[in-house]
């Protein structure tokens, strides 16, 4: 029997999506699933992310169950991320993956070119609830694998941006981030809310915490006017050893020990993470992606919101996206579309939506008021304890959406990064000559690069 919360998060799901389906334009009911051939089917989920990201998938399976009684999910949760990516590559090498699993694009590869995928181009172009042309372009890009067939649905279209503590700006009397802050502004808030409170020279507050990974050198390599590779769909190689490419990782490196010093040592960073620290309130400013937002909304003690991506000589944003992807060896495809159909549809993407787990992949989701945080509707969720209003600048996402590019999704892709940061946390945190570092991460990512290709051909 349903317990009261879920009876509580169902009933209220169910009058979100009705009360928000009225004011999104092209709005097409879920379309139901007919003749599976038994009475009930039975479609497992594989998806990872902290608790909150967990509530957030739970409510989609709720109202999707609510919508097709003759389907039941079950859910394969995993709280961290590296484990996850472990757990599925095993699934799939014994033969028994999950019929649905939640990727990100640059991981998806490696079983697309394998042939493990069902692709879900021909099923988007027969649906009668989605139409391609609905979604933002990037997204799907980013899923179509060499530039061609279309693998999986994209659930949103998240770019890099900046949270702010805002108290801590307050306090210090500095500025709040400008829609159109410069490198340099950057360097100066984040200076300037870099404290050492009790004069025993380390920082008790930091102005910055980000992960040093490629990622995050990424849209700095692009907005110096640099590339990563030579082909985003076929690379052959790195691209990183041109001035420009020099310049974007060696501006985002300095704002660590080698000048600025603005962030948390590694050693601070091991005794607490990134997150908690902007949480604890002992960090100004965060780097991180949308889906963050559901963990934030359980802060009480500051006011926190989100700026763009400071410019450089060019405006360059990197796309995070996750998609819902349908393993080739799926015995329960029509049953497992039905429930794509409805993640990534209206329903689907509203709910996430309202959680703040993602930026819909659909433009009209994008642009409500449920995403941007202008409706009242929160009210109705009970015991679900979403807020819908913050970050209060959601717009700063959709702004971003133009300037966004995404990097390779080759099979070998996941190891070309790895050789990145490898070398470049090292030089980000230690002394390590910039020009050795690019010359390691361009001989190690050879090997791979060159295997991908293989495979292509």
């Amino acid at each position: 029997m349903p317990s009261h919360l879920s009876f509580v998060r169902c009933s209220a799901l169910v009058l979100l999506l009705v009360l928000i389906a009225g004011g999104i334009a092209g709005f097409a009911p879920f379309t139901q699933v007919r003749a599976l051939g038994q009475d009930e089917a039975v479609v497992t989920f594989a998806f990872w992310g902290d608790p909150a990201e967990r509530v957030a998938y739970e409510e989609v399976i709720e109202g999707f169950e609510a919508a097709q009684p003759g389907i039941q999910v079950e859910t394969i949760y995993t709280p961290g991320q590296d484990d996850y990516q472990t757990k599925i590559a095993t699934s799939f090498s014994a033969g028994n993956p999950p019929d649905v699993f939640l990727i990100n694009y640059r991981r998806y590869g490696q079983y697309a070119a394998r042939g493990a995928l069902e692709p879900l181009g021909s099923r988007l172009a027969e649906s009668e609830t989605l139409d391609e042309a609905d979604f933002y372009d990037a997204p799907l890009d980013a899923f179509r694998f060499q530039g061609g067939e279309l693998f999986c649905l994209p659930q949103h279209i998240s770019s890099l941006v900046v949270y702010f503590n805002a108290d801590l700006f307050a306090a210090a009397g500095v500025s709040l981030p400008a829609e159109d802050w410069t490198w340099d502004d950057f360097v100066a808030t984040a200076t300037a809310l870099t404290v050492d409170g009790d004069g025993d020279g380390f920082a008790d507050q930091h102005g910055l915490v980000v992960d040093p990974g490629f990622i995050r050198y990424a849209p700095f390599i692009w907005g110096a006017g640099g590339e990563i590779v030579d082909d985003v769909d076929r690379p052959t190689q790195l691209t990183l050893d041109t001035a420009e490419a020099k310049a974007g990782i060696q501006w985002f490196m300095d704002l660590g020990i080698q000048r600025h010093n603005v962030v948390p040592t590694e050693a601070e960073v091991l005794a607490e993470d990134n997150e908690s620290r902007f949480m604890n309130g002992r960090a100004a400013m965060l780097m991180q992606s949308r889906r963050i937002v559901p963990t934030l909304r359980e802060i009480d003690d500051f006011t926190w919101d989100v700026a763009p991506l400071p410019r450089g000589p060019e405006a360059a944003g990197v796309l995070h996206s996750d998609a819902f992807c349908l393993a080739a060896e799926s015995d329960a495809k029509d049953a497992a579309w039905a429930f794509i159909e409805y993640a990534v549809g209206v329903e689907g993407q509203t709910a996430l939506a309202a959680t703040g787990r993602s930026v819909p992949s659909l433009r009209a989701v994008a642009v409500s008021d449920v995403f941007l945080g202008k409706s009242a509707l929160s009210d109705s969720l009970g015991g679900i304890g979403f807020s819908t209003t913050q970050p209060a600048n959601s717009q700063v996402f959709l702004d971003a959406i133009p300037a966004i590019r995404r990097v390779p999704s080759i099979s070998t892709w996941p190891e070309v990064e790895e050789v990145f940061d490898t070398a470049f946390k090292r030089a980000f945190y230690e002394e390590i000559d910039l020009e050795s570092a690019i010359d390691v991460v361009v001989e190690g990512s050879r090997d791979p690069l060159e295997r991908a290709l293989q495979e292509q051909e």
